[in-house]
């Protein structure tokens, strides 16, 4: 009854019907021997600093797929709650859910984290510049992972979406859910990665594979002239206040096929002089997104 009436209002060209998110265990049918496992992640902490900050939450769906990007079974998820030791701020709550009574007491079990990630390839995350940091305070064993974002590595804004928010792009795919808790979050990021990406038609979780396997360059303008600041953030470049033995010095993240055009556009436009070397260090999906850059 409801299918009819949902093509009635969709034929009519005013209305858009969108679903609540039902979580499936499974995308396409036995793959053979080639799968291999991957996980998407998603953690709720205390606040936004991974140096000061607690995680309070972690939920892990382990799942399967093949190098054209196609999905196949989701293996037994975990979600742990964590005490952090401290009262939760109220705001938090007030996004999560998540109280002090519900997290008194817990640990998030390692054993299984680790029991996860020893067969794991790659691990997801929607924001991994926020989750990764996180995870390796956690859990030493996430920093000799390769890493990918689904928010990052795949560019929604060229495939006409405006936002790159989960909860938008589950709108834009029909769907939604009540988000900021662990595990929902993981099952809507990997549905919307189970689909074709709605300008190009490739799979997004193939699209997100190639960015992953991309090496980056880290560049460093040390030295550039202050008055050309604002020069340098228009162009992308971020401040490094130098903090443990770094540079001091504003940068940016390039692909390493970009950097003969970036050097040339540093030398031409902001230093206006000839370069000198100025520091860089390559990126692969084992160190981008990670505190340790």
């Amino acid at each position: 009854m409801f299918e009819d009436l949902i093509k009635q209002l969709e034929e009519s060209g005013d209305y858009r019907v969108i679903k609540r998110f039902t979580p499936v265990d499974r995308y396409h049918a036995e793959g053979g021997s080639k799968l291999k496992q991957a996980v998407y992640l998603d953690v709720e902490t205390t606040g936004l600093d991974a140096d000061s900050d607690k995680v309070i939450e972690l939920a892990m769906v382990p799942f399967e797929f093949d190098s054209e990007g196609n999905i196949y079974r989701l293996l037994p998820e975990y979600n742990g709650f964590q005490d952090p030791g401290r009262p939760i701020p109220e705001n938090i709550s007030r996004i999560t859910g998540i109280t002090d009574e519900m997290v008194a007491g817990q640990s998030i079990d390692l054993d299984r984290v680790k029991e996860i990630l020893s067969s794991t390839v790659l691990v997801i995350a929607h924001n991994a510049r926020f989750d990764r940091p996180f995870m390796e305070h956690l859990y030493d064993g996430f920093q000799d992972l390769w890493w990918a974002c689904s928010m990052a590595d795949i560019n929604w804004s060229e495939e006409g979406i405006e936002s790159s928010k989960l909860e938008y792009l589950a709108y834009k795919y029909g769907f939604f859910y009540e988000g900021h808790r662990a595990t929902i979050d993981c099952q809507a990021g990997l549905h919307i990665l189970s689909q074709a990406l709605p300008t190009s038609k490739k799979p997004a979780l193939k699209t997100l594979l190639e960015s992953a396997r991309r090496t980056d360059v880290r560049l460093w303008a040390v030295n550039a002239p202050f008055d050309m600041k604002d020069e340098l953030k228009k162009r992308g470049y971020r401040w490094s206040p130098g903090d443990d033995g770094g540079y001091k010095a504003w940068y940016i993240d390039i692909a390493e096929t970009d950097l003969e055009e970036e050097q040339a556009y540093l030398q031409k436009d902001i230093f206006k002089k000839p370069l000198g070397n100025l520091p860089m260090k390559k990126i692969n999906a084992q160190l981008r997104y990670s505190k340790r850059l």
